[in-house]
C-alpha cells in the first residue's frame, strides 16, 4: 500500500461548484482508535454504487494510524499530516480547521462522517457546520457525565451530539442518552459498534492462518497480563500508581506482564522509569494493530484505559479491569465481564490477583459475552446512509 502521505494533495484554488453534483460521503478521522472503527465502515460505504466515498485523515497519530491502514487495506484521498511533536490541544484544533476547510471545499460532500470523541472528531464536524454539510456521528450518545474525566473526550463527543444530523449509537444505553438530550428519536440508530466488526474479521482471519499475529516471546508456564495506558486525565500521580501496581504484580512468579507503552513522554517516561528493570515485565513499542488483536487473544487478563479494548476484550473472552473511575462504556461492566479499578494501586492489585487465583471468579468474567454488537455494524450504518441521503439532495456550499 502507498504510503498515507502520498495521498493526493488538496488543490488550495480549489472552489466548490455550484452546479450540483453527484452524491458523495466524505469520511473524516485522524486516530489510530477511529481508523479500526471506520476501516470496516469505509470498506462498506464503498461497496455502494450510488455515492462515492472519499477519506481523509488528519493524522492527529501518524505511525499508529498508518499501521491500521495498511491492514485494512484504506488508502485516503486526503492527507493532512497534521502531527507536530508536543502539539497542544489549542494549536492541534487551529491546524485542523484550517486544513479540513480546504478538503470540503474540494470534495463538496453530501454528508461528512466522524466516529467518536477525538479532536479530530469535533473539529471535522464543526468544520462541516461551517460548511453547511450534514454530519453522520459514529459510535453516538457515550457519557460519562463529567467533562474532566476522559479529558478532552466528553466535551468533544457531547459538542459533536449538538451538531450531528445522524446519530449512530452502538447501545440501547447510548441512545437513551441522546434522546434524554433532546435528539429526535428518528435520528437515532442503533447499529452495534463497528469497532465489533474489526476484531471480529481480525480474529477469524487469525485463527485461520490467514493473517500472522505477534512474535513476542511468551512463557507458557505464566499467564499473560497485558496492559496499555495513556489517558490524559492520569498523567503524573495516577500513572505512578498504575506501575507501582504493575511492579507489585511482576513479584509474582505466575505472571508475565506485556506493556505496549504509548510513546507519549508523560506515559513513556513514568513507565520506564519505575518497570524498566523488572524481569517478567516487558516494555515493547506500540503494537500494530494485528499484532495488538493477536496479543490479547493469547492474554489471560487485560488492564487499559482504553475504551476500544474495553470493548474488544469481551468479543474475545477476555476479563477486562479498567484504569479508570468512570466508563462511558457500562454495558460491559453490568454484563461483569469489565471492573473499574481506577488508578488506586491496592484496588489494581486486589482485583488482578482475585482474577489470577479464583478461577469461578475467572471464568465468571471471561466467559464470552459482547454487548458492544455483532459484527454487522458497519452494514448497518451503511444501508442507513444509502437511505438518507437520496432525501437530502447534495447542494453547492455557500
Amino acid at each position: 500500500m502507498t504510503s498515507p502521505r502520498d495521498a493526493s494533495p488538496i488543490a488550495t484554488s480549489s472552489i466548490c461548484s455550484k452546479q450540483q453534483r453527484p452524491a458523495s460521503v466524505l469520511v473524516v478521522f485522524g486516530t489510530r482508535p477511529e481508523a479500526i472503527k471506520l476501516c470496516p465502515l469505509i470498506q462498506a460505504l464503498k461497496r455502494q454504487a450510488s455515492f462515492e466515498t472519499f477519506v481523509c485523515v488528519t493524522a492527529q497519530h501518524r505511525q499508529m494510524l498508518d499501521q491500521v491502514l495498511t491492514v485494512f487495506g484504506v488508502k485516503p484521498d486526503f492527507d493532512l499530516d497534521l502531527m507536530q511533536p508536543g502539539q497542544t490541544l489549542a494549536a492541534l484544533s487551529a491546524r485542523l480547521l484550517s486544513g479540513l476547510e480546504k478538503v470540503f471545499s474540494e470534495v463538496c460532500p453530501s454528508l461528512a462522517i466522524v466516529q467518536g470523541d477525538t479532536t479530530t472528531t469535533l473539529c471535522a464536524a464543526l468544520c462541516a457546520f461551517y460548511a453547511r454539510v450534514p454530519i453522520a456521528h459514529v459510535e453516538a450518545g457515550l457519557r460519562t457525565f463529567d467533562m474532566a474525566a476522559p479529558f478532552p473526550e466528553e466535551m468533544n463527543r457531547v459538542l459533536t451530539s449538538r451538531i450531528a444530523a445522524l446519530h449512530f449509537a452502538a447501545t440501547e444505553w447510548a441512545a437513551q442518552n441522546l434522546r434524554s438530550e433532546g435528539v429526535a428519536r428518528q435520528n437515532i440508530f442503533i447499529t452495534g459498534n463497528t469497532g465489533i466488526d474489526a476484531v471480529l474479521s481480525i480474529r477469524d482471519a487469525l485463527a485461520a492462518g490467514r493473517l500472522r499475529g505477534m512474535d513476542i516471546p511468551l512463557d507458557p508456564k505464566r499467564k499473560l497480563v497485558v496492559v496499555t495506558a495513556h489517558r490524559r486525565e492520569s498523567f503524573g500521580p495516577g500513572f505512578v500508581n498504575i506501575c507501582q501496581a504493575v511492579a507489585e504484580l511482576a513479584q509474582r512468579d505466575d505472571v508475565q506482564i506485556v506493556w505496549p507503552v504509548h510513546p507519549n513522554p508523560n506515559v513513556k517516561q513514568a513507565v520506564e522509569q519505575a518497570l524498566r528493570a523488572k524481569t517478567n515485565v516487558q516494555l515493547i513499542e506500540p503494537l500494530d494493530y494485528l499484532p495488538f488483536v493477536g496479543l490479547m487473544r493469547q492474554a489471560y487478563l487485560i488492564i487499559t484505559d482504553s475504551g476500544g479494548v474495553q470493548e474488544e476484550g469481551p468479543s474475545l473472552g477476555k476479563p477486562i479491569l479498567v484504569l479508570r473511575d468512570k466508563t462511558e462504556r457500562p454495558e460491559a461492566v453490568e454484563a461483569g465481564t469489565v471492573k473499574l479499578v481506577g488508578t488506586d494501586q491496592a484496588a489494581i492489585v486486589r482485583e488482578a490477583v482475585r482474577l489470577l487465583v479464583d478461577s469461578a471468579e475467572y471464568e465468571r468474567m471471561a466467559r464470552l459475552h459482547n454487548p458492544y454488537g455483532d459484527g454487522q455494524a458497519s452494514a448497518r450504518i451503511s444501508q442507513h446512509i444509502l437511505d438518507y441521503l437520496p432525501q437530502h439532495a447534495p447542494r453547492p456550499l455557500t
